[in-house]
């Protein structure tokens, strides 16, 4: 499974040509042993290990990680646990899946099939058509960037190129029928069993869910995930580890839209704003929960609209993942204690809190920062104003970056990865 290697906002967001005194050489980014940013007995399951070094870019950690099914390539430490859960749960699909229980179910969704996915196995060719439809919903009216998306889905329509294959039509045909028949509610309780996001970007992860999901649900028989069921601890213990909120899996996706946009509504965001946001494609639908949750935990502060603005200007998934740390680290300082936020701040492209001494925290989801020029342009950044300024950050600062960051007049605090 590919993954393109984009540095997270914060890289975009620290630049800056003005730099003060502070150490005078610059130092690029580690290599650092997996058991460095991870608990050594996570770096081994049945499925996968953790490259050992681990290459950073001045703030996050890119990890590479072997498994049965090919191999992850996670940025951060957030994302690697998510892939090593995800690992598991793949291995566990595909051993369901050779099971007799999933022969059954299969025979069974062909052979006889559940009434709600009768008209849909009988009318494929119709079933096909439909399913553009809940694509082409996510790239309609949200600015430029999904403009040229929709672009490139309508010139694909109108062009010559060859005709899908039968697993592009069985694809097709099985999320029409799936859409049409309710199996979203059914595959949430996969994903609940399993202890995954059910919005995962992992293409691997979502085709396993959807083949063994659909046997269970269409032939009509109880749907049962492997050991998962046998030890719900395991799936908690996971869902902990991958940060999804429980009411994910309760909720459709158009069910969680409606209950999200409302709360947004309430909180005086626009129409725009939260449509826009709603149709956006880097951000899930689990992602954007977690923005709408962080923004519900701070009621009184001002300026959520302009979070909001700043999801919706999000490029990639690790984008929008740094953005949701980074807001999870305010939630947790404020609901601690540790801070009193009175306004949400849009610096650049990372987010900020003016808290009630009048100092400007930013937070930092970062795994090792070095002191780059990109740094050291970022502590003198004009823009950031005069307040005194605090560094909330995760993981580590080199020597220097941590000297820098002093002598630029920068209180640093510590904290630990957000849950979620």
């Amino acid at each position: 499974m590919k993954h393109y290697h984009f540095s997270p906002i914060a890289c975009a967001a620290m630049i800056s040509t003005a730099f003060a005194q502070a150490p005078a050489t610059f130092e690029q980014g580690v290599t650092l042993k997996a058991s460095d940013l991870l608990p050594a007995a996570s770096l081994h399951g049945p499925s996968y290990r953790v490259r050992d070094l681990v290459v950073t870019d001045g703030y996050m950690a890119h990890f590479q990680i072997d498994s049965d099914f090919g191999t992850f390539e996670a940025i951060g430490v957030p994302q690697a646990k998510r892939r090593m859960v995800e690992a598991e749960a793949i291995r566990t699909l595909v051993e369901t899946s050779k099971g007799d229980l999933f022969a059954e179910g299969l025979k069974r969704s062909i052979e006889q099939p559940i009434d709600a996915v009768k008209n849909i196995v009988k009318n494929p060719v119709e079933s096909v058509k439909e399913a553009p439809k809940t694509v082409v919903h996510f790239f309609t009216k949200a600015g430029s960037a999904i403009g040229r998306a929709a672009g490139k889905i309508s010139d694909r329509a109108r062009s010559d190129e060859p005709e899908p294959s039968a697993a592009e039509v069985g694809s097709s045909i099985g999320n029409a029928a799936k859409n049409a028949a309710g199996f979203d509610k059914a595959k949430l309780a996969t994903a609940k069993q399993l202890g995954v996001d059910p919005y995962s970007d992992n293409a691997r992860l979502q085709d396993e869910m959807d083949k063994v999901t659909w046997a269970f649900f269409a032939g009509g028989l109880p749907l049962r995930v492997g050991a998962a069921v046998a030890s719900a601890g395991v799936a908690v213990a996971a869902t902990n580890m991958v940060g999804v909120p429980e009411d994910t899996y309760s909720l459709t996706q158009a069910e969680m839209a409606l209950r999200d946009g409302r709360s947004l509504a309430a909180m005086q965001i626009t129409d725009e704003d939260i449509k826009t946001f709603q149709l956006y494609g880097p951000l899930s639908t689990t992602r954007r929960h977690l923005i709408t949750l962080s923004l519900e935990a701070l009621p009184k502060v001002i300026g959520r609209g302009r979070i909001i603005q700043q999801a919706n200007a999000c490029e990639t998934p690790e984008q929008a993942d740094f953005l949701i740390a980074a807001l999870a680290i305010l939630v947790e300082r404020q609901r601690s204690g540790a801070a009193d936020y009175v306004s949400l701040e849009v610096l650049g492209r990372l987010p900020g809190a003016m808290n009630a001494k009048g100092e400007l925290e930013v937070p930092a989801p970062v795994d090792y920062v070095t002191w780059t020029e990109q740094v050291a342009g970022f502590t003198q950044r004009d823009d950031l104003g005069t307040p005194p300024k605090v560094l909330v950050h995760t993981g580590t600062l080199s020597a220097a970056a941590a000297a820098g960051l002093t002598a630029s007049g920068w209180k640093k605090i510590t904290v630990a990865y957000p849950s979620r």
